[in-house]
């Protein structure tokens, strides 16, 4: 059991990229006297782009490439999170770190204080459109004229749209949307829906949310490109050039392909609902003996280990999911090795749904105390199969401070995990592993659980 928690418990867009940066050393520098600390302190800031935690895991593009520096070079990465850019930029001239994992805007309000280095960005600001046929698409800023766009209050969308609204003589319909009600990744998802018409997202920011959304066009840049590097002290200029030579290297280029791949391109997108399988042969899988055997030796309801399996894969063995997640119930490679599961073992079905199985019952467990009803904590159980445990721990803790039942998953637990995705949020205090995109888990517990109750009615136990 103590394997098992520990496993549940571990914790802590680009347009195109290049490492081109020229040497930062001067003329006098001697950079052989200079060599990498044991322990390289960075910061990063949550978001779905740079780092955040999923099922338990720590990932983010600019995490992944600073962790594959730090094992490259043989030294420890020591990550801490700030609350904001500006802050971060003081940890960094105070000294209490040494690297900006992070997208800093390349621009004179930040030139003497960050010195730039390593992965160069470039993003534009986009229109997000429903994907059209090209005679209905919105090719050009002057196509705006009498359509509503829908941006949040405040921001730099809004701005920008109005600079453009002005240049073309008025028209454009601006609505700004206060960001108490709704976030950017709402108003993308709105798109999706056809609750809106438009909206406005820097394109780093609508690749992401294309891996989610496929029906979203994303083409149409409505701003300047806006170059951005990591960043360390202009104090330190041979750190630059030492991640910059690195980052040179024909691995590191290949890594940093990979990983654009994985975060900005991979489908994160989640199947149409689960109520399209067919029970009207009494049974659920091909694999309902071993939902049985595991889900009886677990204490589990086979059925709703069966329904998870459902909607973790399709039971397709061969599913690699954008995460690394394999096998039909989606194990982590780290929570698979825990048990004892490694290589093309972590995708054998029998041992894929016995670990499944053990981690259910490790987290029933745990939420013991929490959610004193079994049926009720069942979705507590399944949202933290799916997001991580932390996560489900942060939305409780939310729901506590916010009025909430922390007892309760529909319309409490479930409504504090959303708030996760913004940064009022996920920077309090009582909510220690940050940024979390919940959309996907509540959806992934209203299908598990829908399943679930067709399987108990047609399906005997």
């Amino acid at each position: 059991m103590a394997a098992i928690m520990a496993a549940i418990y571990v914790m802590t867009a680009f347009v195109s990229c290049g490492t081109g940066n020229a040497s930062h050393q001067s003329d006098t520098d001697s950079s052989n006297i200079y060599r990498l600390p044991d322990t390289l302190r960075v910061a990063t800031l949550y978001s779905p782009t740079s780092y955040f935690l999923f099922r338990d895991e720590q990932m983010g593009y600019d995490y992944n490439l600073a962790n594959d520096f730090a094992k490259a070079k043989g030294i420890v990465l020591d990550l801490k999170v700030a609350t904001s850019l500006n802050a971060m930029i003081d940890m960094l001239d105070s000294g209490i770190v040494d690297l900006l994992a992070y997208e800093i805007p390349v621009t004179s309000e930040y030139r003497e204080r960050v010195l730039p280095c390593g992965t160069e960005t470039y993003t534009t600001q986009v229109l997000v459109q429903p994907r059209r046929k090209a005679s209905e698409r919105i090719t050009d800023v002057t196509q705006l004229i009498g359509r509503d766009v829908y941006v949040e209050k405040g921001s730099k969308y809004q701005y920008r749209m109005e600079n453009i609204n002005d240049n073309l003589g008025g028209g454009i319909n601006i609505h700004a949307v206060d960001r108490d009600t709704l976030i950017t990744e709402d108003l993308i998802a709105m798109v999706s829906q056809g609750e809106i018409p438009l909206t406005v997202v820097d394109s780093d920011i609508a690749r992401i949310n294309k891996t989610y959304y496929p029906d979203l066009d994303i083409t149409l840049p409505v701003s300047f490109t806006q170059r951005a590097s990591w960043g360390v002290s202009p104090k330190k200029p041979w750190l630059a050039d030492s991640i910059d030579a690195w980052f040179a290297m024909e691995e590191p280029k290949k890594e940093n392909a990979i990983l654009l791949k994985r975060y900005f391109e991979l489908s994160k997108h989640m199947p149409p609902s689960a109520m399209n399988i067919d029970l009207s042969k009494g049974r659920i899988s091909p694999f309902d003996n071993i939902f049985r055997k595991h889900g009886n030796n677990s204490g589990i309801d086979w059925r709703l280990l069966a329904s998870q399996g459902y909607v973790e894969s399709r039971f397709d063995s061969t599913v690699v999911s954008w995460a690394g997640a394999r096998g039909v119930m989606q194990l982590m490679p780290r929570t698979a090795a825990t048990f004892g599961l490694t290589g093309d073992r972590i995708a054998n079905t029998d041992d894929n749904i016995r670990v499944a199985a053990e981690v259910l019952k490790a987290l029933d467990k745990s939420f013991a105390k929490d959610v004193p009803d079994k049926e009720e904590r069942q979705k507590f159980v399944i949202a933290a199969y799916n997001s991580g445990i932390a996560h489900i721990r942060d939305a409780i803790s939310l729901a506590k401070k916010y009025g909430k039942n922390p007892a309760i998953w529909s319309g409490n637990v479930e409504d504090a995990l959303l708030m996760k995705a913004k940064p009022e949020f996920f920077n309090d205090p009582v909510c220690k592993y940050g940024y979390f995109r919940g959309k996907e888990t509540v959806r992934y517990v209203k299908d598990v659980m829908s399943l679930y109750e067709r399987c108990k009615k047609d399906i005997s136990s």
